[in-house]
Formats: C-alpha cells, sequence, structure tokens
C-alpha cells in the first residue's frame, strides 16, 4: 500500500459527511475495518451506505478481529500501560493488513480523528514499524459539535475554557470553576457522582441517527431520568453512544 487515507466521517448522519471526505473515500481502493466485538447494527448500516454511494464499485473491505484489553485497572499508571498495550497489538494486526495491501487504503472513523480515537497513533506504530506509505487525515464532524448543534447552545461561556474529558477523570477531578466540562467515554454515568445545585447538564445519545434523545436540565433534577433513559436505549439497542456537557450556572 503506498497511500492511507484516515477519514473523519461524522458522529453518525450521513449528511455530516464532508465533501472533502467523500472525494477521499471515492480514490480508495481497500477500507480497513477494524471490529469492536459489539453488534452496531445501526453504524454499520451507515458505513455500508456511505461506500455504496461514493466509493469505486470495485473497492473491497478488509475486517480486522479488535484485540481484547483488560477493562479493570486500578490505577492512572496502570490504565495508560494497558491501552498502550492494546494500540501496540491492535498495530501490528494493521501492519499485517497493510503489507498485503496494493493501491490507496482508508480507515473510516466516527466523528473526527483527532478527539479521543487511537487510529492516528496505531497509524505511527505501524510506520515505526517499518511498513512504507504515505497517510492524509481528513477532519469530520465530531460528537461533539452534535451535541452542541442539537441543544442549540455554545460549547463555554463568554471567554472562558471548555475542558474536554472522560468519565473515569471526572470522577477523578470533578467539574472545575469557571470551566464547561464536556464528557466522553463514560459508561458509568459519572455525572451521578456528583454534587452542587448550581451544576447544569446537557446531553445526547445516537446524535445524528434516527433515535437520536436529548436530555437536558439542573443536574440533580434530569440525573436520574438520563440514568433511566439510557438504561431503556442500551437494552432496546444492545448498545449506546452519548456525551454530555456540564457547566455551573
Amino acid at each position: 500500500m503506498r497511500r492511507l487515507y484516515v477519514i473523519g466521517i461524522g458522529a453518525g448522519d450521513p449528511r455530516q459527511v464532508t465533501v472533502q471526505a467523500i472525494e477521499a473515500i471515492g480514490r480508495v481502493d481497500t477500507f480497513f475495518v477494524i471490529g469492536k466485538g459489539e453488534v452496531k447494527r445501526e453504524l454499520t448500516e451507515v458505513r455500508a451506505a456511505l461506500l455504496a454511494e461514493y466509493a469505486d464499485p470495485g473497492h473491497r473491505v478488509v475486517e480486522i478481529a479488535d484485540p481484547p484489553r483488560e477493562r479493570t485497572v486500578d490505577s492512572a499508571g496502570g490504565y495508560r500501560d494497558v491501552v498502550a498495550d492494546w494500540h501496540r497489538r491492535r498495530a501490528e494486526l494493521l501492519g499485517r493488513a497493510f503489507d498485503d495491501t496494493d493501491g490507496v487504503g482508508a480507515i473510516l472513523v466516527w466523528g473526527d480523528p483527532s478527539l479521543y480515537d487511537s487510529t492516528l497513533r496505531m497509524v505511527e506504530r505501524v510506520l515505526e514499524a517499518g511498513t512504507r506509505f504515505d497517510y492524509t487525515v481528513i477532519p469530520g464532524v465530531t460528537s461533539a459539535q452534535s451535541l452542541a448543534a442539537a441543544h442549540r447552545i455554545v460549547l463555554h461561556e463568554i471567554g472562558e475554557p471548555v475542558h474536554i474529558t472522560t468519565g473515569r477523570r471526572l470522577r477523578e477531578e470533578g467539574v472545575a470553576a469557571g470551566e464547561s466540562t464536556l464528557v466522553m467515554l463514560d459508561g458509568e454515568c459519572s455525572f451521578t457522582q456528583l454534587t452542587g445545585a448550581d451544576l447544569h447538564i446537557w446531553w445526547g445519545a445516537y446524535l445524528g441517527m434516527p433515535d437520536e434523545t436529548l436530555i437536558e436540565g439542573p443536574l440533580l433534577a434530569v440525573r436520574d431520568s438520563i440514568v433511566r433513559r439510557r438504561d431503556e436505549l442500551r437494552a432496546a439497542k444492545g448498545w449506546i453512544m452519548d456525551i454530555y456537557l456540564l457547566r455551573r450556572s
């Protein structure tokens, strides 16, 4: 393989795919898909529809089984070590797939490759291991942008920062004064551990998809509703992708 595209394709709405992404998809011979081990039919259908609409009819899809990783880690250092090892094993599988491929390849990334996604780190590891190719990154619409648009809000107050973090870090650090906090990758509903009547939450799940669900309000007033609705959606679909913004009044 001589060229690789890493293409952001948005949070789930096919209309969020940019013209730049569409043009890149049309140049690709082989699309590499790393399986997550979860059945996400809607996401698979979105990806298949994009390829049917914009990819060369002669393209092929190479599926790569995602290696398992440890989910129970006691310390931040241990967590980083586990994730680094997982990235290394993923990169090894990608490298083998790249070596067996000629022409132009691509990896489609939900959202944008720059935000809580490991694809670019894996690509760099493949290059460090000796596989030679050029690669181009195509940006995509993030779930953060989709959340803000759906709730019709700005992610930060005037002249203030927005802090982007994970559920694990939110549990450790809480919400800083004077910051809006955007939380991703939170399977534990970490907002339920926060106290304070001044906290407000904007929550969204399946952003850009037909089952998009939004809840907004004072955290103490709506947190139980969010947990209940989240559980209902996950039970019905078998998976969930959600994100939320927290801000002190």
